[in-house]
């Protein structure tokens, strides 16, 4: 498929056939089934969808379950996912008055950081479940027209160079889903990494974790938040719908089966032995086991298989983290795949997916790690706990640390001399000839943007259209360049500082992330 003709159509129905053998290359580029196979149904699956759908892209979502979660294993969006959905009009459906959080802690430690000292537009964490979250985006993708598959569970496949065939088990039995790409965003335990022979190098767990909601009648005599004893912690957080979640850890006990049920007393002396007495733990709704396995893919790409989110890094499940760290791949990755199915991809842009966004988990895993190593309850750790909280109370500390947590320190490799290059468009009012708007509603359609407040920059990028929206901004009373190119997941890909009148900076910029017209 090429620029000129960009396919925008959407499969209603897909025309699967239950035969799972072998298939050619040209079976799959003659008569795909869908553009994009996504094998996963949770937040990263379905944010990638919402992605791939808004460009135009056919894509199919496999979800071994036969329903959304009840129950949130994740609750809390950080900063710069906050600014992403935002960017993609998503956001109203989250928010709520008691939903943004100014503060948000580190290993348990006081002070808490400040959220609101970071450069972002919303500075703060959106205290919301995971479950919510799968709604908004499910009903989002939905909208898009992109098709979800529940109880369709990728058990095998097989790719060459022109596509991918995704062998399936379904409620009707074994069929297949042809796509030119597939993407497994199918967990930690991900069956899709597995079957295209991408390694997952890393550490086995050290710690044994489990995790109940339940009702504490002595909640308001309780210590919230993490409590630390010589035998590991508890956590003790109620949540906004009455439930409290109460979190253990015990150090230098792994659970010998990660599978296994949580039984109510099991997670009652977990609590006896880390606390040293009892909690009048009643009418448990939800329980499960974790542990600190912290692995990280070889690689994001196999082929025409690709990685994201927990398929291509697991940690220790602290504050988010995992949930954040995931959307951020799918936001990343989306506006590329999408260039790549439609034709007009760049030599080398999907291969900057991993490029940038492996450094970021390797940076997150180091983050989960250091949390985890002063929770535990050594002696020595106790006297680095104290050090860390007094360096807590530095502003500049806590506010680095901050913007470590929520994304917000995330940085691209900038291409080019002016500051702003590989940093996230931060939002901006604007009067344009078709009336005021802002950045971020200008970035909803999911295109490239180009903002000219010089009036010498529009010319040159409107033989990107449509893949870049060239506007001519007027009314910002300091604006933060002559010129910014902003990429689809809102990082700037060059920006003109005043005087630059040379446009060969610009259409090497369109070039390197639009392609070429």
């Amino acid at each position: 498929m090429t620029a000129d003709a960009e396919d925008t159509t959407h499969d209603k129905e897909l025309p699967m056939t239950p035969d799972a053998g072998k298939y050619t290359g040209a079976d799959a580029a003659a008569d795909p089934t869908t553009d994009v196979v996504i094998a996963g149904g949770g937040p990263v699956g379905l944010m990638l969808a919402c992605e791939l759908g808004l460009a135009g892209v056919r894509a199919v979502v496999l979800e071994r379950t036969a329903g959304r979660p009840t129950v949130a294993r994740a609750w809390g969006l950080h900063a710069r996912t906050v600014e992403t959905l935002d960017r993609r009009g998503l956001l109203d459906g989250l928010m709520h008055e008691k939903a943004p959080w100014p503060k948000m802690p580190f290993a348990g430690l006081w002070p808490l950081l400040e959220l609101g000292r970071i450069d972002a537009d919303h500075p703060y964490l959106l205290n919301v479940p995971q479950t919510k979250v799968e709604e908004v985006l499910e009903a989002r993708a939905r909208a898009l027209g992109v098709t979800v598959l529940r109880e369709h569970d990728v058990v095998g496949l097989a790719q060459d160079t022109d596509g991918v065939i995704a062998e399936v088990a379904a409620p009707d039995g074994e069929l297949r889903v042809r796509g030119r790409w597939l993407v497994g965003c199918d967990g930690g335990r991900s069956t899709v990494r597995k079957l295209a022979g991408i390694a997952f190098p890393g550490t086995d767990a050290t710690v044994g974790g489990m995790l109940c909601d339940c009702s504490l009648p002595t909640m308001a005599q309780e210590r919230r938040g993490i409590t630390r004893t010589e035998v590991g912690t508890v956590n003790i957080n109620p949540r906004p719908n009455g439930v409290v979640r109460i979190v253990t850890n015990e150090f230098g006990r792994p659970h010998p089966d990660r599978d296994a049920p949580v039984t109510f007393e099991e997670f009652r002396g977990a609590v006896r032995r880390i606390l040293g007495r009892d909690l009048a733990i009643t009418d448990p709704t939800f329980m499960t086991r974790f542990g600190d396995t912290t692995r990280l893919a070889e690689r994001y790409r196999a082929g025409r298989v690709l990685l994201a989110g927990d398929a291509a890094h697991v940690h220790f499940p602290y504050g988010g983290l995992g949930l954040n760290l995931g959307l951020q791949d799918a936001a990343n990755l989306g506006w590329k795949l999408a260039a790549q199915v439609r034709g007009w991809a760049p030599e080398g842009l999907l291969d900057s997916y991993e490029t940038e966004r492996r450094p970021a988990a390797e940076a997150v895993l180091d983050y989960s790690r250091t949390q985890l190593a002063l929770l535990n309850p050594d002696r020595n750790v106790t006297a680095l706990r104290t050090l860390f909280s007094r360096l807590l109370e530095f502003p500049e500390v806590n506010r680095h640390l901050a913007e470590l947590a929520t994304g917000a320190a995330t940085r691209l490799e900038p291409a080019g001399d002016h500051s702003l290059t590989g940093t996230f468009a931060r939002e901006l009012s604007l009067k344009t000839a078709d009336g005021d708007t802002s950045l971020v509603r200008l970035l909803h359609s999911g295109h490239g943007l180009l903002l000219d407040f010089s009036g010498k920059a529009q010319g040159v990028a409107e033989a990107w259209s449509p893949r870049v929206r060239a506007v001519r901004a007027d009314g910002v009373a300091a604006p933060p360049a002559d010129a910014l190119l902003i990429r689809p997941d809102g990082y700037v890909a060059w920006a003109a500082g005043p005087g630059d009148t040379e446009p060969e900076g610009l259409r090497e910029a369109l070039t390197t992330w639009f392609g070429s017209v």
